[in-house]
């Protein structure tokens, strides 16, 4: 972007004109969504052997859509902690219970049934956009999907009508659907009709992860590790299990208010479960 206004400085006019010639043109040369072109890479073999492997096919597809989600989708983040002190000591009082059942009591089994919660109150990030007709979709439904780490790649099964099922029967279907995705046993129905997505990656670590939202879907939710933090109680400092998390967003749907909005509501079923029920 060259100044416009003279001299060596981008004035703010400048910067205004650059955004307003991007927006009247599409961004550019390229379609809205449209990948970069592939540049051909260097000899690698000039430097030192190498060894070259087929990407996967789950590899091959799912870096197909990244690259288009995120040229498709003007994305924006914000992060926040929530003390999941007292929910840690609940998931650990009644794990055996949901054992009983069939499931497992996870921090993700809790976060699905907690994200339904807020997205019924929130309806914007339980839809999709339209960009041919510039409509947006509100879904009716609640299909939370959840990110799995498999031999293959990362795949993402769906949980459906989550806002229906209790913390125990989401904690059954769960482990059957992360099992069956990581054995290979995925039906197609498995991964399709996605409404929100969750990533949590905290039993590996991290202290923050930003994720590509997953089209058609506007907007996911990233978990990394929690961490005992010491948090002042107004008299003292006490240890706290604080956990990251992030949401990401299309923000031709939502916008930064209320994309805090939803995690502050998030973060207050975690820290007061009961607050999900009312």
């Amino acid at each position: 972007m060259r100044p416009q206004s003279g001299g060596d400085r981008i004035s703010y006019k400048d910067v205004v004109d650059f955004v307003k010639r991007k927006i009247d043109t599409g961004g550019g040369s390229a379609a809205p969504g449209a990948a970069p072109a592939n540049k051909p890479l260097p000899n690698f073999d000039k430097f030192g052997a190498t060894d070259r492997q087929p990407q996967s096919r789950i590899g091959v597809v799912t870096a197909d859509n990244m690259v288009y989600a995120f040229n498709a989708i003007p994305h924006a983040w914000i992060s926040e902690k929530a003390d999941i002190t007292r929910l840690e000591e609940l998931r650990q009082q009644y794990k055996d219970q949901v054992k009983a059942s069939g499931g497992s009591l996870t921090t993700t089994a809790i976060l699905t049934k907690a994200v339904a919660a807020v997205l019924r109150k929130m309806p914007q990030f339980n839809a999709s956009y339209d960009a041919e007709k510039r409509e947006v979709i509100f879904k009716k439904f609640y299909n939370i999907g959840i990110a799995v780490d498999t031999p293959r790649g990362l795949l993402v099964p769906v949980l459906r009508n989550v806002d229906q099922k209790s913390l125990t029967e989401i904690s059954v279907e769960l482990s059957e659907l992360s099992t069956r995705t990581r054995d290979g046993k995925n039906k197609l129905e498995d991964l399709e009709g996605g409404t929100f997505s969750i990533s949590n990656i905290g039993g590996i670590g991290g202290t923050n992860m930003i994720s590509i939202v997953n089209w058609p879907e506007v907007a996911i939710l990233s978990i990394t590790a929690a961490h005992y933090e010491p948090v002042w109680n107004g008299t003292a400092f006490e240890p706290r299990l604080m956990m990251p998390m992030t949401i990401g967003w299309d923000h031709r749907v939502i916008n930064g208010a209320d994309a805090a909005r939803f995690l502050q509501q998030l973060k207050a079923i975690l820290e007061e479960p009961f607050l999900g029920w009312l």
